[in-house]
Order: structure tokens, then C-alpha cells, then sequence
């Protein structure tokens, strides 16, 4: 093999390419801080479990390990950078009241997230710390769109949803983390069969309801629906009332709900959304509330965001 040859689904940047990307990296920066976020840089290289503790499994797959030479702890090359943005804002800022952050650099992954992508992909995302109310989530969710039009992307719908939901209907049922993660996998597939098979054991309501999931997707006559099916579970009610409250404050895009929609890391611990593009074969954007996402830095407040 040649030396010169990269790593698959590792690429040199050109000029022209590089220019186009930093041009873009600088006008998100800029939107952000006209939304009054501070920029921070994490380290692409931190300890292991400073970068995976609380996030799951996906991330941690996600992650490249190594040995530190110097101190022999194992050391993780960063696939987020969220969870450094948190440790940032516990332990290195510290602050009372609401705190805004940004950043903007590239992250690494294990295997590509989808075909034909890069292993090393510039991640840009936003953090509002220190704020509770849905305000917060739609600032996240408005500048992300923002930050879309900066990138001249044209047509971007937004799908809602709250993980909530699935934890309300599950409250009480004994889920150990391995079915848990196989019936997020099951919502998320909509694979109906699996996912009867996995709560056969359960109480009517929650097994009812998880069931129900799989078709409350759509419109805004989806949380209409959901009123009906998810009546007998506590909470439920709330939470679409603030996902309709949101989506009536997105104007000029097109707004959707998959209640079964659960793609993503699991700090996530509220109301989620993810915006796409006609052309894109993936969210464009994936953000939401992660209230708990800090917790590990012993800070545990509220949280929300998105990255692209």
C-alpha cells in the first residue's frame, strides 16, 4: 500500500472546498453570536470517561480509544462534542443565570455515520444552559434554522417529538438497559412485531401505548391523536401541549411529529427536534433539551441545543 494513501472515508481538503468550509464556519459563528452565544474550543482529546460517561452506548462505539503514554488512562479522540461543552460549563465557567455557548470544530468517528460520509466531519452546535422553559427550546430550534439559511439550504421542515413520552409510558415497568435500548430500536424502525414481542410482558396501557407510537406520526392532527391513544398515561398530556406551543411558534417552515422518533444520543432528556432538507438522506440538524447531560460534571441543569 502507498504511503500517501488515506484511512477510507478520510479526506484531504482542497482549496476551493476549503475555502467554502471555513466561509461557512464563519458565518455560523457569526449567527450564534448575534443570538449572544460565546465560543468555546474544547480539546479533540480528552479522557475517556469524561467524553462517554452518561451518553450511552452509541457514542461510545462511535469513539476512538488510546492509551495516554504519559499517564497510562485511557484516552478518547472526541465523536461529540456536547459532552465537553457541558464539562465546560460546570467546572471551567461555573456561572449563575443563563450561559450561551457555541463551537465549531472537527470531531471523529469510528465508522461513517451514513454511506459515502466522512469519518472526520466538522460539527458546529449551540448550548443554552441555565434555562428551564420551553423559550430555551425554541431559541435552539430558531437559530439552528438560522444557521440552515446561512448554509443556504433551502425548503428545511423541522420533526418534533419528546422522549418523555416513551419514558411516561414505561414508568413503573421493570426495563433493564438492554431491552430498553431493543425497544428504542424497535420505535425507531417502526418494526410493530418486534416491539409486541418486547412488551408482551408489560401492563395493557404501557404496551397499548408504545403500540400506538408506531402511527402518530405526521401533522399537527397527530397530537390530536396521541390525546386519545396515550389517555391513560400520566403526563402525556403536558408534553403535547408544549410540542403543539412550539410548533405553532416555527414560522415559515413545515412542521412534523414522530412520536416514536428516538434517533440519536441518549443524553437526550425532553422535547427533541431534527430539521431536514429535500436531497438529504439524514437530518440535517438534531437538537433538543438535555437537562441531564451535565450531571456527571456535578452540575446537573437545565440544558438545551443542537449540532449540525
Amino acid at each position: 500500500m502507498s504511503a500517501w494513501v488515506l484511512p477510507d472515508h478520510i479526506a484531504d481538503v482542497l482549496p476551493s472546498e476549503a475555502r467554502h468550509i471555513e466561509e461557512l464556519r464563519r458565518g455560523l459563528l457569526d449567527t450564534a453570536r448575534c443570538y449572544g452565544y460565546e465560543l468555546v474550543m474544547p480539546p479533540l482529546l480528552e479522557h475517556l470517561e469524561s467524553l462517554l460517561t452518561g451518553t450511552g452506548e452509541a457514542l461510545g462505539l462511535q469513539t476512538f480509544k488510546l492509551v495516554d503514554q504519559l499517564s497510562g488512562r485511557s484516552l478518547g479522540l472526541r465523536a461529540d462534542t456536547t459532552p465537553q461543552v457541558a464539562r465546560i460549563d460546570a467546572h471551567l465557567l461555573n456561572r449563575k443565570g443563563v450561559t450561551r455557548l457555541c463551537y465549531c470544530g472537527p470531531v471523529v468517528h469510528t465508522r461513517p455515520d451514513r454511506p459515502h460520509a466522512t469519518r472526520e466531519p466538522l460539527q458546529f452546535g449551540a448550548e443554552i444552559y441555565g434555562h428551564a422553559g420551553l423559550e430555551a427550546d425554541l431559541e435552539a430550534a430558531l437559530l439552528a434554522l438560522d444557521c440552515l439559511r446561512v448554509a443556504n439550504v433551502q425548503d428545511a421542515s423541522v420533526d418534533l417529538a419528546d422522549v418523555r413520552i416513551v419514558r411516561s409510558l414505561l414508568a413503573g415497568v421493570a426495563v433493564d438497559a438492554p431491552l430498553l435500548q431493543s425497544i428504542h430500536a424497535a420505535l425507531a424502525t417502526k418494526d410493530a412485531g418486534e416491539l409486541a414481542f418486547l412488551a408482551r410482558d408489560f401492563p395493557v396501557a404501557s404496551r397499548e401505548g408504545l403500540l400506538a407510537l408506531l402511527q402518530l406520526y405526521g401533522d399537527d392532527g397527530v397530537l390530536v391523536e396521541a390525546e386519545k391513544a396515550l389517555k391513560r398515561t400520566t403526563g402525556v398530556r403536558d408534553l403535547l401541549s408544549n410540542l403543539k406551543w412550539l410548533a405553532s411558534r416555527l414560522e415559515g417552515v413545515r412542521v412534523s411529529f414522530d412520536l416514536a422518533d428516538l434517533r440519536g444520543y441518549a443524553y437526550y432528556s425532553g422535547a427533541r427536534f431534527a430539521i431536514y432538507a429535500p436531497g438529504a438522506s439524514d437530518a440535517l440538524v438534531r437538537g433538543g433539551r438535555y437537562d441531564e447531560v451535565g450531571a456527571v460534571f456535578g452540575r446537573n441543569r437545565p440544558a438545551a441545543g443542537f449540532s449540525l
